[in-house]
């Protein structure tokens, strides 16, 4: 594997617990360690911990913070409250997606606001000179010196509470709880978010502190879990990976994420004349979930087809292992997008049947 992909802090635990790793966005990660079913199994029955320390860490503080960020995303940002966090997207001029996100709104000092976002590995780049364009100075890169750990599961919490010192159970789920707490001692962010359906928490720390954790849930049992098991975990959630279901030039509409879009409660904002004229006029296409035939899976760039022409692309596919049947998401003109409707999914010369259901498989 080349010698220039980077490597997160935790790299010689991966290797120590076996894990076969792969090219991911630059970086060498773990795909897998025991196996992908049983890792994903892991995660939807009890417990699984994943090293996502290669996403892009940055923390935004100083006066007029959200004035600025809220002409940077269609969401409202003046919704959140201290200690809780908003799911977006960063969008360009033509109402394209820029990258999907979280914010999360902290205490204020004084008058400088505070708020740190966590951004796709493979656009921290990219989203940092975006964001350090409107914020300059106001903006301060994390992402070299925090380790971020995502614990998920039916017994995440319980299993996370010896080591943390606040009440987890206080923190809000649906609005994306966080506070800044004591973790084996040190003084970590903790956030109630993930990215597998499931309950859990998604910690920040230090190097030397995150490097003990994952060593600590390992001892106690926790499963670790590599990237193939993440895949299909947000695919069963109905969760979209930046790159494949979205791009900067997919718009919200189209991606399905209607509910981040707060028209009514904006002022101006980059794409916002695209998406006017969207919910006006509709989109020449929707992002929609499919359930095919037998053990048939589709995968990302396969044809949709319908009365023998094609009609869209599929993004995202898989064999759902809790599920047992092969789902995916993918585009298709907004007249082919209603729950129910019947597409074909082309696999290399063959067309097998496919269902429109809702995105949310579980």
């Amino acid at each position: 594997m080349s010698n220039s992909l980077k490597r997160t802090p935790l790299y010689d635990l991966h290797v120590s617990s076996g894990a076969r790793l792969v090219e991911f966005g630059g970086w060498e990660m773990p795909v897998q360690y025991k196996g992908i079913i049983a890792e994903h199994n892991a995660v939807r029955s009890q417990v699984g911990m994943f090293d996502v320390s290669h996403m892009g860490k940055f923390a935004i503080s100083g006066e007029g913070v959200l004035e600025t960020l809220n002409k940077l995303v269609p969401s409202n940002l003046g919704r959140v409250k201290v200690g809780q966090a908003l799911y977006t997207v960063l969008l360009n001029e033509k109402g394209g997606i820029i990258d999907d996100v979280i914010f999360y709104h902290h205490e204020p000092d004084g008058d400088r606001e505070n708020w740190s976002v966590i951004v796709n590995a493979s656009t921290t780049e990219k989203d940092k000179a975006w964001l350090q364009q409107h914020l300059g100075d106001r903006l301060v890169d994390n992402s070299a010196s925090q380790t971020l750990i995502a614990v998920q599961g039916k017994t995440a919490i319980a299993t996370l509470q010896e080591l943390v010192g606040a009440d987890l159970m206080k923190l809000p789920r649906l609005r994306f709880g966080h506070t800044y707490t004591e973790v084996l001692g040190v003084r970590s962010f903790v956030a109630r978010t993930g990215y597998t359906g499931e309950d859990g928490c998604e910690i920040m720390t230090d190097i030397e502190t995150g490097k003990a954790l994952w060593q600590k849930l390992l001892d106690l049992g926790v499963v670790p879990c590599g990237l193939g098991c993440r895949d299909t975990l947000r695919l069963e959630a109905g969760m979209h990976l930046y790159g494949q279901d979205m791009n900067d030039s997919t718009t919200p509409w189209e991606a399905d994420i209607n509910w981040i879009i707060h028209l009514k409660e904006k002022g101006e904002f980059y794409g916002r004349a695209v998406l006017e004229d969207q919910k006006q006029n509709g989109v020449p296409r929707k992002l929609v979930g499919l359930e095919l035939e037998g053990r048939n899976i589709a995968r990302h760039d396969y044809p949709i087809r319908f009365e023998g022409e094609t009609v869209g692309i599929v993004t995202s596919g898989t064999m759902s292992p809790t599920l047992g049947k092969a789902i995916a998401f993918g585009y298709v003109p907004p007249h082919l997008a209603k729950i129910g409707q019947i597409v074909q999914v082309q696999i290399r010369d063959k067309e097998f049947s496919a269902k429109v259901v809702k995105r949310n498989f579980l």
